[in-house]
C-alpha cells in the first residue's frame, strides 16, 4: 500500500486552479496604457481629416461658383443675343413694309416726287440702276392708272455679311380701269436686300420673285 497524505477536511489542497485574476489585471493595466495612445491616434487623424476637409470643401464651392457663374454669364450673353437680333429683324421688317407699300402705290400725277422718294430709299446697285433708268420710269409712272399697294406678308430670308437682310414680301396691287368701273388686284412677290448705313436702311437690290 503506498504511502499516501491523507487530506484533512480543513485543509487546503497542495494543487488549486488559479483563477484569471491576474491576466485580466495585466490585459486592463495594458488597455490603460494604450487608450490615451489610441486616443491620441484618433485625434491626430481627425485633425488630419479636417485640415485636409476644409481646403477641398472650398476647392468644390469655387469650382461650384464658377459653373455656376459661367452658365448665368452664358444665358446672359444668349438672351441679350436673341433679343438684339430680334429687335434688328423687327427693324428691317417695318423700314420694308414701308418701303414696298411705297413703291407700289403709283400715283401718275406726281411721277417725279413718285421717282424722287424711291431714289431717296436707294443705295448700291438698286440706285444705280433706277438712275440709269430714271427717264424711262418716269414715262411708265405717268402713263399708268395709279394703284394702291398693301403688304399681306413679309419675312428675313437670311442676313448678309455686311449686316443687311434679304427679305421675302408678298404684295397685293390694287388698280382701276380708266373708266373707274372696274378694279383689279395683283399679288406679286418681291425679294428685297436692305442694307444699314448709319442709322438709316436703304434698298440695296429690288427683284420681283415669279
Amino acid at each position: 500500500m503506498s504511502p499516501r497524505r491523507k487530506i484533512q477536511s480543513d485543509e487546503q489542497p497542495l494543487l488549486v486552479a488559479r483563477t484569471g485574476t491576474r491576466p485580466r489585471q495585466l490585459a486592463l493595466r495594458l488597455r490603460e496604457r494604450l487608450r490615451p495612445q489610441a486616443l491620441a491616434l484618433r485625434l491626430r487623424a481627425a485633425a488630419r481629416s479636417r485640415r485636409w476637409a476644409w481646403p477641398l470643401a472650398t476647392m468644390v464651392s469655387a469650382v461650384v461658383m464658377v459653373g455656376a457663374i459661367s452658365a448665368c454669364a452664358l444665358m446672359l450673353f444668349s438672351h441679350e443675343s436673341h433679343r438684339r437680333t430680334a429687335t434688328k429683324e423687327a427693324a428691317v421688317l417695318t423700314y420694308v413694309n414701308s418701303f414696298m407699300t411705297q413703291f407700289t402705290s403709283v400715283d401718275p400725277f406726281h411721277a417725279n416726287d413718285y421717282v424722287d422718294r424711291v431714289l431717296a430709299e436707294a443705295t448700291g446697285d438698286f440706285a444705280k440702276q433706277y438712275q440709269d433708268k430714271e427717264n424711262e420710269i418716269l414715262i411708265q409712272v405717268a402713263k399708268q392708272e395709279p394703284t394702291r399697294g398693301t403688304v399681306l406678308d413679309a419675312g428675313v430670308e437670311r442676313w448678309t455679311d455686311d449686316g443687311g437682310a434679304d427679305v421675302l414680301v408678298a404684295v397685293d396691287v390694287t388698280s382701276k380701269s380708266p373708266d373707274g368701273k372696274q378694279t383689279f388686284e395683283n399679288a406679286t412677290r418681291w425679294m428685297a436686300t436692305a442694307k444699314q448705313e448709319g442709322n438709316q436702311w436703304k434698298i440695296s437690290n429690288l427683284t420681283q420673285v415669279i
